[in-house]
């Protein structure tokens, strides 16, 4: 009787799906298909994979937001970046769509000001930012910092 083979402790990281480009899918409207996993590996694939004006865009948002809340997680799911405290609790979420990238604070309704995108869901409040929209990092900071304070969703 031929033995069994131990499967690996480990498997290898998921790697974003490729095109004939070899560069990651862009699903419609643009947004990158980005496997799902935590830490910063799969945030900085997905940043990297934002199409056009919009990666460096992802790459002061992530820097913002790291600096506003020491110690924040965060995670790739469902191909959009979330930031959060704890184990699957989240209080921010990024997304790009063909035209802007959309930021979406799970508790935006608690916040002050509000962010100026409302929402079906009564709790959650929108930014969405255009390639040639001013950007007030302060008012993001103060939005990421007051999101932060809050209870986070469970996703």
């Amino acid at each position: 009787m031929p033995k069994a083979t131990p499967k690996a402790a480990k498997k290898a990281a998921p790697r974003p799906k490729a095109g004939a480009s070899g560069q990651p899918v862009l699903l419609s409207g643009g947004n990158p298909q980005i496997p799902k996993g935590y830490g910063e590996a799969p945030i900085q694939a997905y940043i990297a994979a934002m199409p056009g004006w919009k990666s460096p865009l992802g790459t002061r948002l992530d820097a913002l937001i790291s600096a506003a809340v020491p110690g924040v997680r965060k995670a790739v799911k469902w191909n959009s970046p979330l930031y959060g405290l704890e184990d699957d609790y989240w209080f921010l979420g990024l997304h790009c769509f063909t035209s802007y990238v959309k930021v979406s604070f799970f508790r935006g309704a608690s916040l002050d000001p509000l962010p100026p995108g409302p929402s079906k869901q009564k709790a959650v409040r929108y930014l969405d930012i255009h390639e040639d929209d001013a950007f007030d990092e302060a008012q993001f900071t103060a939005w990421v910092q007051q999101a932060a304070a809050l209870p986070g969703e469970k996703m």
